[in-house]
């Protein structure tokens, strides 16, 4: 059982927001606790893209984005890892400046300075030269750069089963036993 936070951010993206909130619901037999923090932007891109307000539909529990009370704002916490998705340029910036300005930056610095998994779902195209030094030195820090790729092999063929075959990954990564398709097996 693990705890994980996660962070949406206001970058684009907001199905794979969406698709991994539903699968931590799906995975909860996995995870004994899911916090969430959105920013300013974050609710405002999911009503563009998603077309609606259910991102008040999941029952896990939400930090304000200047709470610094938050457990995973503090090292002492027993949280494994901390999940952006997506993660906008600005944030990984900022993370990878150092600056902890709000909850997701300071958890960020948290899960990077306890050694534990920061996995950013990053969203942008094309990169330009500050976001590729900005993923490679979170990387060099201990972050796991995630880009919000999908994968076509597994034959995807809804936009939500896209989206999955990168929050497939994602829970991968954070530990967790999803299920979806593996390569060969």
């Amino acid at each position: 059982m693990i705890k994980v936070a996660i962070a949406v951010t206001g970058a684009s993206g907001s199905i794979y927001a969406k698709v991994l909130l539903e699968q931590l619901l799906r995975l909860k037999d996995q995870v004994s606790e899911v916090s969430l923090v959105w920013s300013a932007n974050a609710f405002t891109v999911w009503q563009h893209e998603l077309g609606n307000k259910d991102y008040y539909q999941y029952p896990f529990k939400v930090w304000d984005k200047n709470d610094f009370m938050a457990p995973f704002a503090s090292g002492s916490s027993s949280y494994t890892a901390l999940i952006i998705c997506p993660c906008s340029m600005g944030t990984l910036g900022r993370i990878a400046g150092g600056i902890s300005n709000d909850l997701v930056t300071r958890a960020a610095d948290v899960m990077l300075k306890e050694r534990r998994k920061l996995i950013c779902v990053v969203r942008e195209t094309p990169y330009n030269l500050i976001h590729l030094r900005n993923m490679t030195t979170v990387t060099e820090a201990g972050g796991i750069i995630c880009p919000a790729t999908p994968s076509f092999y597994s034959n995807p063929k809804t936009l939500e089963d896209m989206a999955y075959t990168v929050i497939h990954r994602v829970l991968q990564l954070a530990g967790l036993n999803a299920e979806g398709y593996k390569w060969g097996e």
